[in-house]
Formats: C-alpha cells, sequence, structure tokens
C-alpha cells in the first residue's frame, strides 16, 4: 500500500507537504495526473504514480510542463478531475497555454501545483509564480503546513469546478519537503466517464469570443472572491482592534506567529493569515486595515500581497481610511531575497516594537563555523561517484585544448551545469534555462559572416533535449548553424530522483515503452550524428575533435547510463584501488589531480601514508581515474 493510499479517515499520519498535496488530490478524486520532474514539486506526481497501482488513476511524467499542462486540461475538459504539478520555472514554460486555457475554462476540477524556491535551493531562479495566478487571473492557494496543503488541495478541486477556471496551489521548499502530522479525510472513489460537451468549442480564440470569456473571466473571479471571504484558510489571530496587524501567507506565518510569541507581543500585535492570496479577499482585508496604524508584510519571495494590499489601502484611504504605515520587503525590514526565518522575522519586528531580543549571543555563529571547520574539511560541489558527466567534460576540455581555438560552450539546466564549475572543468560559458543551450548555439553559429571564428558548442542532457531542445535543433539545421551539439546521455532524469524520459524505455508507471532514441530523432531531422561512450575517452576525444572541424549543425551523444540507477546498482563492480608502490603521492603532484581536478568523491587522500586512496563504499568502479591517473598507479581489477 502506497503512503498516501491508506483510507482510513481520521488516522494521522506523518507527511511531507508534497505527499499532502497528493493525499488531498486523492481525497478529491483526482483521475489524471501528469507533470515534469522538478525540485521542490517532483514528489507530488511521484507519490501519485506510487497511489496508481492502487487507484484508478493515469499518470505521467511528460516531456515538459506545457505538454503536462495540456494534457491534464484536456482530462478536465472531459469533465475528470486532473491535477498538474512543477517547480517554478516550469510555470515559464507552459504559461502559452496557462494564459488561454483560464479563457476556455473547465469542467473537472483542475488544479496546477507549483513549487517555488526561495534562496533558490535546487534551482537557478527565485521565481515567485503567484504573479502569474494574477497575470492569467485564476485562484490561488497558499498553504502553510502539511494538513492546509492537503486540505487546500482537496477544496481547490471543489472550487474549480464551481468556477469551471484552473486553480493554483502555491508552495514552497521549506513546506514541500518538511514533515507534519496530516489528519486522513476519505478518499473519494467516484470515477467519472470522460465526455466533451462544450458550447461554445473548448476554445479562447477567435475575435467572436475573446471579449465574451475575458468578460467570463472576471465574473468568476468576482465569483472566487466571495468564496475567499468566508474562507477557513483565512484567520485572524490577536486583539481585537490591534493597531499594529502583520499580514502573512504560507510557512512563514508559522515564522510571526512564533515571533510575536517569543517577543511576548500578543496582547498587542494581530496576525492575519491568508491563505487565499489572489483574489484577495477585500472585505476581510477592510475590516483589519480600518483598526490599524501599522502593518508588516511576512511573505515569501517578491512583495507579492504587500503591493496588492498597498493598492487596495490606497483605495480605502478615499473612504477615511488611515493613515497606516507599511512594512516589510520595500522598506527594508525583511530581505527581499532569499527564504525567511524566525530569526529574520524577530529582528524586523522587535524593531518596529522596540522590543530588545537577542537570540543568540554575539560571535555564536562564527565560533560554531570555526569547530566545525576543524573537523569538517571543505568540499566543493561534485558530481557523484562514476558519473558519465565528469568523463563528458574532461573529453570535452580535452579535445577543445587540442582544437585551440577557444570555442564557445553554451550550457543548459541539469547536472551537467556544473559545466560551469571547477567540477566540470569550467569547459561551460553560459547558462540560462532548459533548451537555451542549444538556442543560444543557434545565434553564436550564425556569426561568422560578421568575422566570429571561434568553434560553437552546446551541452544538453538526454531529458533536456526531449523537453526543450528539439525546436532549436530543427532551427539550426533549417539554418544551417554552425554549431556542434552534444547530448550528456545517462539514460535517466538524473537531476531531479531518476525520473523516466522518452528515451528511457519505459513510462512513469513503470510498463514497457519504445524508446524514442535521440540519434534517430536527429537522423530524421538531418543532422550528423555520432554516439560515443564517454568512459572510452580516447574514442571520445577524436571524435570531438573531428565533429569540430565540421561546418553547419552536428550532433554527438556521449551515452553512459547513470551508476546510482537500480539497473545499474544490480550490476557486479570491479574492485578499483591505488598501487601504494607506484604511487608518487605529492610527488607528481596527484593529491592535487585526485581530490580536486577530478574531484570524484570515491578519490580520497590517506594523510598518515601521503598517497591516494580509493574509497571502496562510494567507488562505482567507472575507471575513469584509472584511465587519467598521471602515475598509473591506479588498478581496475574485474570480479572474476
Amino acid at each position: 500500500m502506497s503512503r498516501i493510499g491508506r483510507d482510513q479517515p481520521g488516522r494521522r499520519m506523518l507527511l511531507s507537504g508534497n505527499e499532502a498535496i497528493a493525499r488531498g488530490a486523492l481525497e478529491a478524486g483526482v483521475q489524471v495526473c501528469s507533470g515534469y520532474p522538478g525540485n521542490p514539486a517532483s514528489e507530488v506526481v511521484e507519490a501519485l504514480i506510487e497511489a496508481s497501482r492502487e487507484f484508478d488513476l493515469y499518470v505521467e511524467w511528460s516531456t515538459n510542463e506545457m505538454v503536462a499542462l495540456e494534457v491534464a486540461g484536456a482530462a478536465a475538459a472531459a469533465g475528470l478531475r486532473s491535477l498538474t504539478a512543477m517547480k517554478n520555472l516550469g510555470v515559464d514554460v507552459c504559461s502559452d497555454f496557462l494564459m488561454t486555457v483560464n479563457l476556455s475554462g473547465t469542467r473537472g476540477g483542475f488544479v496546477l501545483v507549483t513549487g517555488d524556491d526561495p534562496s533558490a535551493h535546487s534551482t537557478t531562479t527565485e521565481l515567485d509564480t503567484r504573479s502569474y495566478a494574477r497575470l492569467a487571473d485564476v485562484p490561488l492557494l497558499e498553504p502553510s503546513t502539511p494538513q492546509e496543503a492537503k486540505e487546500m488541495t482537496r477544496w481547490a478541486f471543489e472550487l474549480s469546478e464551481e468556477l469551471g477556471l484552473l486553480c493554483m496551489v502555491r508552495s514552497v521548499t521549506r513546506l514541500s519537503h518538511s514533515r507534519g502530522v496530516v489528519e486522513l479525510g476519505p478518499i473519494s472513489r467516484e470515477r467519472r466517464k470522460p465526455e466533451l460537451s462544450f458550447p461554445p468549442p473548448w476554445t479562447s480564440g477567435s475575435s467572436s469570443f475573446a471579449c465574451m470569456f475575458h468578460e467570463a473571466l472576471h465574473q468568476k473571479m468576482r465569483t472566487a472572491a466571495e468564496r475567499f471571504e468566508a474562507s477557513p484558510f483565512n484567520r485572524y489571530e490577536g486583539p481585537e482592534g490591534a493597531e499594529f496587524l502583520i499580514v502573512a501567507s504560507g510557512p512563514p506565518w508559522i515564522y510571526a506567529v512564533e515571533a510575536v510569541e517569543l517577543l511576548g507581543l500578543g496582547d498587542s500585535v494581530g496576525i492575519l493569515k491568508l491563505g487565499t492570496t489572489w483574489p484577495l479577499p477585500e472585505g476581510l482585508l477592510r475590516r483589519h486595515l480600518g483598526h490599524a496604524r501599522e502593518v508588516l508584510f511576512v511573505e515569501e519571495i517578491d512583495p507579492f500581497l504587500e503591493q496588492n494590499v498597498k493598492a487596495l489601502a490606497a483605495e480605502l484611504s478615499s473612504e477615511g481610511v488611515g493613515p497606516i504605515r507599511f512594512y516589510g520587503k520595500r522598506s527594508g525590514h525583511l530581505p527581499a531575497v532569499g527564504e525567511l526565518n524566525p530569526d529574520l522575522v524577530l529582528r524586523a519586528l522587535s524593531s518596529l516594537r522596540g522590543v530588545g531580543y537577542s537570540p543568540r549571543e554575539e560571535g555564536y555563529g562564527r565560533r560554531a563555523e570555526e569547530l566545525v571547520g576543524e573537523h569538517v574539511p571543505s568540499r566543493s560541489m561534485a558530481f557523484c561517484p562514476g558519473c558519465p558527466h565528469r568523463a563528458s567534460f574532461w573529453v570535452l576540455k580535452r579535445a577543445l585544448r587540442w582544437d585551440g581555438r577557444e570555442a564557445v560552450v553554451t550550457g543548459d539546466i541539469g547536472c551537467y551545469s556544473m559545466g560551469l564549475l571547477p567540477t566540470g572543468f569550467s569547459v561551460e560559458q553560459t547558462l540560462h534555462c532548459m533548451g537555451a543551450g542549444i538556442g543560444t548555439a543557434c545565434g553564436f553559429g550564425k556569426l561568422g559572416r560578421f568575422g566570429f571564428d571561434r568553434p560553437v558548442v552546446a551541452v544538453s542532457g538526454d531529458s533536456t533535449f526531449y523537453h526543450a531542445c528539439l525546436p532549436a535543433l530543427v532551427n539550426a539545421r533549417w539554418n544551417s548553424s554552425d554549431l556542434l551539439y552534444v547530448v550528456l546521455d545517462n539514460s535517466t532524469t538524473g537531476m531531479t530522483g531518476h525520473q523516466p524520459h522518452p528515451g528511457s524505455g519505459f513510462t512513469a508507471s513503470g510498463e514497457p515503452s519504445p524508446p524514442v532514441r535521440i540519434e534517430d530523432v536527429c537522423r530524421g531531422v538531418g543532422v550528423e550524428v555520432r554516439v560515443c561512450d564517454p568512459f572510452q575517452v580516447d574514442e571520445a576525444t577524436r571524435t570531438v575533435f573531428e565533429l569540430l572541424q565540421g561546418k553547419g549543425p552536428r550532433v554527438l551523444v556521449l551515452r553512459h547510463p547513470c551508476p546510482l540507477t537500480e539497473a545499474e546498482k544490480r550490476k557486479k563492480r570491479p574492485r578499483v584501488y591505488v598501487d601504494q608502490e607506484k604511487c608518487l603521492g605529492r610527488e607528481c603532484g596527484c593529491m592535487a589531480f585526485c581530490s580536486r581536478v577530478l574531484g570524484c568523491p570515491a578519490n580520497t587522500w590517506d594523510f598518515s601514508k601521503d598517497k591516494a586512496r580509493i574509497d571502496e563504499v562510494l567507488c562505482t568502479g567507472c575507471g575513469l581515474c584509472a584511465t587519467l591517473c598521471p602515475a598509473g598507479a591506479i588498478v581496475v581489477e574485474e570480479e572474476g
């Protein structure tokens, strides 16, 4: 039985925020789920994949977020309840469909779960997706706890059907990956039969419908605002008529409650928690802004509530409400970037209320870091032991040096983003978003007519190839851009948890599926393509060098499975060790090579002997270190 599939109403379980969202979808009777892997939202779909084996659900990993939203949208148009989950940047990808399906509407409950990432723990940007809810005019819910995450998700399906409109549920990393006690409700066993009966057609287009649909969307949002006024996800805590008001949403609401309690301000400070943050529950806000003289906004990431509530307050000022002083990110009392935490809220509140508070004596953090530093050596970001990307970047670095023309190497999003860093031998020079590596390479590859004579190399992974690179590859072929496109194919979506993709040979539920081979797609486009194993260092280096001498678009697939996948774990591993007689220690500088240049976590140093050493627990037996060892001291011993 799956963790989220226990049909035991009233039972209390420890669930992560993502598991709670998935459980809420089950309780609501979801039938179709889709997504594209991306932290911090991946586990929502993974939990539903596990539950699909017990319930009649269709769950898929789609090729990208646009397709995922379209798949779920089709199910919702046919009357089924559907959910799509994605990280914040995924909303960028699906925004075109989001901005049209909001107008065409839905019959079945249609929920978009977004995972935002304050402090950018696992992504390249702190993009705040709440602005998309305002831009698309769709209702937005923001849970603060795993229990709320479950309840809000379940209610979002009901609200979506009532309005005939997609609803957004926005989580953040701290909620998605934390755990809390969740009380289970009953799981809906309703299974609807899909039917299409849209009058007019399911569309947002054509001049005859555009204005009509837009006006209908505004009416739906007015209805949503009315429903939000009485929502149990909004509540006020504190004294009646408090002149100092905190307006908070999401996990930061918990920090605000803690700060008020620790500072002993419960008798003078009120906290207005908003779980429905777009459209604003204006009536509720009017009542509490009416007695407030100072307001502190506590939210992540952008000053979304701050800006919208200020706009409302400007309207209220003409009615004699105020004046009110507002504090938050705009005033500098809370940081404009990064995650919030209780200490940050404590500092802001104590300074505004004139209450002294010191969580730790001065210098505590500095002394703690010094003590830890004595026992834990510094370690740079690195690829996993046996990662084929390490070999791929070594091959690229070597071939580019042979070529000697200072190539431009454009990077992409994935494990291989570390090609910008010493971990990837600093091969890459650019990094933007998924697909931008080959897209920008198309541009660099057309600058020859202006005197640009440097080779252009684009790098992406296999999952990214299917997600976002195909249009640019077609563009490169169409416009004859001079570029070498290198696809690092480790047969999985490695960065986000080894989810399958179209080339893996199986679907999200584990069912066999004909693999879509990268080289077949490239040949179909009409592009020269070659395939190499990056661990065959000499052969792969020669291939890269030869392709660099060509013209027009060329593709090289560097293929080797990720050693962390289950299939690789079952294989026998060769034993790799250092021949201590051959190892020259510091004399040949291989300490720097093993621990800093190669950067494999399995390559360590025995300080008692001043010799290199292999950690056999971490080592996957890939043998790259043996191939590259300057002293030839590393031995790969195949198991008998």
